[in-house]
């Protein structure tokens, strides 16, 4: 019989002692990343706008698994709110050790649509706001010579795709970010990258029109591995890049896509 989660020794709760912030962490793959890293011992900041249900349960569940945290309902897009939710975070549970930046929406529009309002507000709530809470939360990690950031881009942004160039253009700056801050904060050992979701089952492409669903079959077809992804395929990846053991790895860019794009 395997041994109770909360009787596990140190070994196996390497984010211990560890303050980690999800963005976008009521559901899907935020959530999915909140569980893995309160499993791997981190106090969890669930960081979610309007979104409080949701969010509670996934706060629940991490207090199941051992670990403390709470949530925290902020909207990305304006710059003081990210400001008090890093303060908040800081003075509730302790500074940022770990910054998920998995916040983000998929605006699907053809590119005759696709004006300069629709073009900004994609930018905005898929890279900006990650340039915002990486702004925020960096001071404290370069006091602490310590810490992890790990963005979570898409699969779009290598390969494109039609009715998201907007979406796939945002995707696509978060590997540069990623690049330039693994370089500037490297020396203060802070390690930067991205994963590349691709087509993960999640409860929000329920909610797409159905002529823009891809069939299930025509995506395991393309990968090499013949299944839809999880999110706990992605949060498991995100976790170990959040962790001691990969603290010679930064500026990569990870695709957990099923060998859909091999490179």
């Amino acid at each position: 019989m395997s041994a109770p989660l909360l009787d596990l020794p140190l070994t196996t709760r390497p984010l211990q002692g560890r303050v980690a912030l999800v963005t976008g962490a009521a559901t899907g793959i935020g959530a999915a990343t909140v569980r893995a890293l309160a499993s791997a011992g981190a106090t969890v900041a669930i960081s979610h706008y309007a979104q409080i249900d949701q969010a509670r349960i996934v706060l629940d569940e991490a207090h199941r698994l051992g670990a403390d945290g709470i949530e925290v309902s902020a909207d990305l897009t304006d710059p003081d709110a990210v400001s008090l939710m890093v303060s908040q975070v800081a003075s509730e549970i302790g500074p940022v050790d770990i910054l998920v930046n998995n916040a983000g929406a998929y605006p699907r529009m053809t590119w005759d649509e696709t004006d300069e309002t629709a073009w900004n507000r994609a930018l905005d709530v898929n890279l900006t706001i990650h340039y915002r809470t990486c702004h925020a939360v960096t001071p404290a990690m370069i006091r602490g010579q310590w810490g992890r950031i790990i963005n979570v881009s898409s699969v779009n942004a290598r390969a494109g795709r039609p009715g998201l160039i907007a979406y796939s253009t945002a995707k696509a700056g978060l590997i540069g970010l990623t690049r330039s801050l693994a370089r500037e904060l490297g020396s203060h050992g802070i390690c930067v990258n991205t994963v590349l979701p691709g087509a993960i089952q999640v409860d929000a492409e329920n909610t797409l029109p159905a002529h823009h669903r891809a069939r299930a079959e025509d995506q395991i077809a393309r990968q090499c591995v013949p299944r839809r992804g999880q999110p706990d395929d992605v949060a498991a990846a995100i976790a170990f890049l959040a962790g001691p053991s990969s603290s010679f790895i930064t500026g990569q860019s990870v695709h957990i896509d099923g060998g859909w794009l091999l490179h």
